[in-house]
């Protein structure tokens, strides 16, 4: 039987289940976590203890998720804030880092910029677009993602 994914030089974590139709690149996914079918995490990518990644995700090189962190469907990370394909071609383009710190949770549909930090427990609703640093403990929502109010 042919297999449904990709999982290439990775290091997984004890108890971490991954579900069908997932590519995972060069990635390391610590203990207890849950990868949903359909998500793909490329590498470079460190994803800490206890994280859920819902279906359709992705995760591009330079995503640190830190334990305890909750990604909905369909999440979309990015790591270019100014992506072009002359710069693609001439390996010139700019890799920004993205951190998600402990406990956070990302709504399904959300996108996540290049270049941003998303503080310890903050909540992101689903579908918004996050713009600019997020606080710890802060809930933001909408396009762009502005502060609802505190935990």
């Amino acid at each position: 039987m042919k297999s449904n994914q990709i999982i290439q030089n990775c290091k997984i974590g004890k108890n971490t289940q991954i579900f069908h139709f997932v590519n995972l690149y060069g990635c390391i996914i610590a203990d207890n976590c849950l990868i949903g079918a359909y998500v793909e995490i490329q590498r470079g990518v460190k994803i800490g203890n206890n994280c859920r990644i819902q279906s359709h995700s992705f995760l591009c090189e330079g995503v640190t998720l830190e334990d305890d962190v909750f990604i909905g469907h369909g999440v979309m990370f990015i790591n270019d804030k100014y992506p072009s394909v002359i710069k693609a071609i001439n390996k010139t383009w700019s890799m920004e880092k993205v951190l998600v710190k402990k406990g956070a949770s990302i709504g399904s549909g959300s996108v996540i910029l290049a270049g941003i930090t998303i503080g310890e427990n903050a909540v992101v609703g689903a579908g918004a677009v996050v713009t600019k640093d997020i606080k710890p403990n802060e809930i933001v929502v909408g396009n762009p993602a502005k502060k609802l109010r505190k935990i």
